[in-house]
């Protein structure tokens, strides 16, 4: 029997595939690892997020907060960011893990910066 693990990310948070392209100089030099270290804003595409923001209306719940059914009615604010999006993000905010022997990046969704999405559109529209 085979197992195939699943990587959750919970919350609001974004798991990203960082950019490692940056490790070189426009001249063509390359930077060693404790430059980029140093860097504040980093660059990776996101490859999953978490549902979003989890939002609670205490009217529509009068049970204990601990109760099952409390769980199935509880709402999330989804992020913007989404699967294949460039991101731009606070390099210390970032918290980097290995799952599955790659490098992935675990970002609150707070500390993204900007988005880059590539959107196709019509040759007609151009």
């Amino acid at each position: 029997m085979k197992a195939k693990k699943n990587l959750i990310v919970v919350g609001d948070r974004v798991l990203i595939d960082p950019d490692d392209r940056l490790d070189r100089t426009n001249a063509g030099l390359y930077l060693p690892p404790t430059i980029k270290e140093k860097e504040k804003v980093q660059g990776g595409y996101v490859v999953t997020t978490g549902p979003g923001y989890p939002v609670h209306d205490p009217a529509s719940s009068p049970e204990e907060p601990w109760s099952a059914r409390r769980k199935q009615e509880l709402r999330y604010i989804p992020l913007q960011a989404v699967e294949g999006d460039y991101a731009l993000f606070l390099r210390e905010s970032a918290i980097e893990i290995e799952f599955e022997g790659k490098k992935y990046l675990i970002v609150p969704h707070s500390a993204i910066l900007a988005l880059v999405r590539t959107e196709i559109t019509d040759m007609l529209e151009e």
